[in-house]
């Protein structure tokens, strides 16, 4: 027996709806990689202004903490749809086709439960912030109902890029794991 590991994106013909989701995971890495390198250069700024002008900051390392936790959040179903989760594939790869279909679906409903739930969770704080102004309790007190808004978004849009790859499973035009039979 001979397996082949897919490329991370395989193409899709016709779901739009696998198209739309990767279209919106696709701008969600672009957000996320923004806010690093905006989360870099407000680091270099705090920095600047603490050792060359000798002054105090007062929202740099809040607002670095924060984009950074963004990136991370809205970078989740970027990194599902590329496949670039950590993974151990010992277990598919031993497995027959029949069984590391089964064990697919087995780990993407577990996933999508998890995700649903944090992503339900995430919203409920995110709102919670909203309804009752919450703000950050320093000097600089952004409102936290800002920085929230990331968790729903980027635990949403990785629910549903993990829907996607569940019709890409059912419908076969992605192979489990990643993982192609040969022959």
């Amino acid at each position: 027996m001979s397996v082949t590991t897919a490329p991370a994106v395989m193409p899709v013909r016709a779901n739009p709806f696998i198209r739309t989701v990767r279209a919106l995971s696709t701008l969600c890495g672009w957000i996320a990689a923004a806010l690093t390198v905006i989360a870099l250069f407000v680091t270099c700024h705090m920095i600047f202004v603490r050792a060359v002008l000798g002054q105090s900051t007062i929202w740099q390392t809040e607002a670095v903490i924060y984009m950074m936790i963004a990136a991370t959040c809205l970078g989740l179903p970027y990194v599902q749809m590329l496949r670039g989760h950590v993974n151990v594939d010992l277990v598919p790869l031993w497995l027959g086709p029949a069984a590391r279909r089964v064990l697919a679906y087995v780990v993407l409903l577990a996933t999508i439960a998890v995700v649903a739930v944090v992503a339900w969770y995430s919203w409920d704080v995110f709102h919670q912030a909203w309804r009752r102004n919450w703000k950050s309790p320093s000097v600089w007190a952004p409102p936290l109902w800002i920085p929230y808004l990331a968790l729903p978004i980027g635990f949403g849009a990785f629910l549903l890029q993990l829907l996607a790859d569940l019709i890409g499973l059912i419908t076969r035009s992605e192979a489990p794991f990643g993982i192609r039979e040969e022959g």
